[in-house]
């Protein structure tokens, strides 16, 4: 159904972010896809970015798989690495709980487990079952929309992140305020950390997410099933 359609849903201005909720069967089990997300950067409040994990809540989600495409701040990596998250940093000027705490947990809730363990080693088997090269680090959310500079990419890895990208870290925020366990996966789609940093477009950050993510909906199918 098109977000357009559903009542207090922001509508997605990226292009390449088509604006659908799916829902449906994936294997035997019950899934609700976002085809599209919002961001920060777009003018929205941490509020309206979040709101659809506030839905999904309610209705009944309890593992949410997130995605993103995210520059490299390490160089051991590669593009077209898929990154498993192990922890964030969030960067943003606004924290989403900020404000009057919605009831779906505590007013200070605990981060010390933000992507779950026990996921992430699900993860891992299957990548070695299937021969997918799979890399961890920590991501890093930033305001956006411009890309990051040399110094700024250093800036990060020196605070200990290994990829940066605009979004993520504040829907995985609610969804570990309302007890939803989390995955994630960052596609580096470019290296802004490197001897000759490249030049980025959203064109061919779009074209390098395109060609993993193949690989990475063959983790998320196997382990939602």
């Amino acid at each position: 159904m098109p977000y357009k359609d559903i009542p207090d849903f922001p509508v997605s201005t990226v292009e390449g972010h088509d604006g659908r909720l799916i829902i449906g069967i994936l294997g035997d089990k019950m899934v609700m896809a976002m085809k599209g997300r919002f961001h920060y950067y777009e003018g929205y409040s941490m509020q309206e970015v979040t709101f659809p994990i506030r839905v999904m809540y309610e209705l009944g989600i309890k593992t949410l798989f997130v995605s993103n495409a995210a520059g490299g701040a390490n160089k051991d990596f590669r593009i077209g690495d898929l990154m498993v998250i192990t922890d964030h940093i969030n960067f943003f000027p606004e924290h989403p709980l900020r404000g009057k705490n919605i009831p779906t947990g505590p007013r200070f809730p605990d981060m010390h487990e933000p992507y779950d363990h026990e996921l992430i080693a699900k993860a891992e088997k299957i990548a070695k079952e299937k021969n997918i090269r799979l890399v961890h680090g920590t991501y890093i959310g930033v305001q956006g929309p411009s890309y990051e500079t040399p110094a700024e990419y250093k800036a990060y890895h020196t605070l200990g992140a290994d990829a940066v990208g605009m979004s993520t870290v504040p829907e995985v925020i609610v969804a570990r305020h309302c007890g939803i366990k989390v995955f994630g996966i960052s596609i580096i789609t470019n290296m802004g950390i490197s001897d000759t940093p490249e030049t980025a477009t959203h064109e061919e950050v779009q074209e390098a997410a395109n060609k993993a993510q193949p690989l990475m909906t063959e983790i998320f199918k196997g382990m939602i099933s």
